[in-house]
């Protein structure tokens, strides 16, 4: 089931299904600023990754001695969630464990996914409680892909990326579906990255970062389009397109999580990037998109 929030500048569908986006629309143009899933090309909108985000090696892992089966980003995206709380401006999903998560995730869990309008801010906003009787270890992020607005006079290549703090990061390079530890290096990201379809010809350019309040942002020079991603307190940032087959899209995905490293010995206890929750704490983490139209 789809729900609607919005305000004067943006309105905002999300579905049950996932706690998915759905679509972005300005009040003004009509412009559409998310993707919308073309089966053809990537049939998402803006999947919530959960509870692991990209490739586990052989879709397996073990923990505490069981291997569990469990595909790419995990089950959220594809669950229903309840609306636990809805206002004119907001709204929360809430998920909890099944015998069906269980079997595959053998954790005991509340996952809330909350949405708020604030003016032409759309924040997206996780808590994780643990219901478990000892630690709990997972994986949390944020997949939203935007339209890239082109036209007979503005081509994909007019668009970029530009990174605050303006610095240097670590890249992670991947190879095949998995991280290639030992060839990471650092990128100029304190430079404009242009967008391109070759940009992704070795899938998604991942970055290491460091402190708060980072921000990504895609933008041209030819309007005032532009899209603002604050990535708040997330340790790795994913910037994805579907290639060889593409589309005027692309994805800035922020990570509290990320896929097994190539030498990995699959322990979920050891897996990088994870994180640890004791016994009924809980976790909070987010971001928020700024969405800035063409006029």
């Amino acid at each position: 089931m789809d729900y609607t929030i919005k305000n004067s500048i943006l309105q905002v569908v999300i579905s049950s299904t996932g706690a998915e986006i759905q679509s972005v629309k300005s009040q003004h143009s009509g412009y559409e600023y998310i993707w919308q899933a073309d089966p053809n090309v990537w049939q998402r909108h803006a999947p919530v990754l959960f509870p692991i985000v990209g490739k586990l090696q052989d879709d397996e892992y073990t923990y505490q001695g069981k291997t569990y089966h469990m595909t790419q980003h995990g089950f959220a995206r594809d669950m229903e969630f309840t609306v636990e709380h809805q206002t004119a401006e907001s709204i929360t999903f809430l998920l909890t464990d099944t015998p069906e998560t269980l079997a595959i995730y053998p954790f005991k869990f509340e996952l809330r996914v909350n949405y708020n309008l604030l003016n032409n801010l759309l924040e997206e906003n996780f808590s994780v409680t643990n219901r478990s009787d000892g630690e709990m270890i997972f994986g949390i992020g944020g997949h939203p892909g935007f339209n890239i607005p082109t036209d007979e006079k503005v081509a994909k290549e007019d668009f970029y990326f530009s990174t605050k703090p303006s610095r240097a990061r670590v890249q992670i390079p991947l190879k095949g579906a998995y991280l290639d530890w030992d060839n990471r290096s650092l990128a100029s990201t304190n430079s404009l990255i242009t967008l391109s379809d070759h940009l992704f010809k070795n899938d998604a350019l991942i970055f290491q970062l460091r402190g708060h309040d980072n921000r990504v942002s895609l933008k041209t020079d030819t309007s005032n389009f532009h899209v603002n991603v604050w990535l708040r307190d997330a340790p790795f940032v994913g910037i994805w397109s579907q290639y060889p087959k593409t589309a005027d899209y692309v994805c800035i995905e922020p990570w509290w999580g990320i896929a097994d490293r190539a030498d990995t010995n699959q322990k979920l206890e050891e897996k990088y990037g994870m994180n640890h929750l004791d016994a009924n704490a809980t976790f909070t983490a987010g971001f928020s998109m700024a969405f800035h139209d063409q006029d």
